[in-house]
């Protein structure tokens, strides 16, 4: 049995650590009478756009075709 701690935001039940658990995998939800404090960038968007602070916009144009020349690296241009 493990346990893990979580939090419900009003829609659904949020884990502040990882769950390593299968599909359809049983589980049993404990309800607690504490609460916690919003943390920032967590909420109803979830993760997306918390890392836009390490984005390199140097870097953003290479990004566009790196795919492509790293085949042509790798397999030469046929």
């Amino acid at each position: 049995m493990l346990a893990v701690q979580g939090y419900y935001d009003g829609t659904a039940i949020r884990m502040l650590e990882k769950l390593d658990a299968k599909p359809y995998q049983r589980v049993i939800i404990t309800v607690m009478d504490e609460f916690v404090e919003p943390r920032p960038g967590i909420g109803e968007r979830g993760m997306r756009g918390a890392l836009a602070r390490y984005a390199n916009p140097a870097l953003a144009e290479k990004e566009k075709d790196a795919w492509a020349r790293a085949a042509v690296e790798k397999h030469g241009d046929t």
